[in-house]
């Protein structure tokens, strides 16, 4: 599988998920290219020091041209996973890409999901609300936000006492320990499928 990884932020998802695949590279997922909506974001940093390959999208191209997929094919990207993207995904990109897409999000889908849920908007609401527990949600990515067909959750307990940050470090804990997993699992069923 080669994987490109959108982000958004830092990219600490990303940081794991390039780390983890260098080191096994028996996994099947060679990371080959890291994309960002956001010039200033951390991540490129990240992966420049890593020696990945990176991108900066423009809004404009992004939604009104279709450049990207040339840029997607000259790194033989073959499956997407997004690491804290925050821009709907459009709808040419679904296309070319179909179930070869994934998101992590920050919650129990379809809790707290959809346009501008994400980050410590979720970890609030999740507090506000006294949930018993968080978790996160790994699916499939559509043209719409959060609904795609799932593909993994994980919970974690919550105390009554527990902060929004609090709550955003246990659900990143979950993500940084699964996130790799289901990519590595979605890369042996695509060696499957391609024998």
């Amino acid at each position: 599988m080669k994987l490109a990884l959108f982000v958004s932020g830092t990219g600490s998802n990303a940081r794991v998920i390039i780390d983890r695949f260098r080191a096994h590279p028996e996994d099947g997922v060679e990371v080959v290219l890291l994309v960002s909506n956001k010039a200033t974001a951390g991540a490129l940093l990240m992966a420049a020091e890593r020696d990945v390959p990176t991108l900066v999208l423009d809004r404009e191209e992004f939604y009104g041209g279709t450049t990207l997929l040339n840029d997607l094919a000259r790194f033989g990207v073959d499956f997407i996973a997004l690491a804290g993207f925050l821009w709907l995904v459009p709808a040419y990109l679904v296309a070319a890409f179909p179930q070869r897409i994934v998101n992590i999000h920050p919650a129990l889908l379809p809790a707290y999901g959809g346009k501008g849920m994400y980050g410590e908007r979720v970890h609030r609401a999740v507090k506000a609300n006294g949930e018993a527990e968080s978790g996160i949600t790994i699916h499939y990515v559509n043209e719409h936000y959060d609904e795609g067909d799932t593909l993994f959750q994980a919970a974690v307990r919550l105390e009554e006492h527990d902060t929004p940050a609090e709550i955003a470090a246990l659900v990143l804990r979950l993500e940084h320990a699964n996130y790799w997993r289901v990519l590595k699992k979605l890369a042996e069923s695509e060696k499957i499928l391609s024998t």
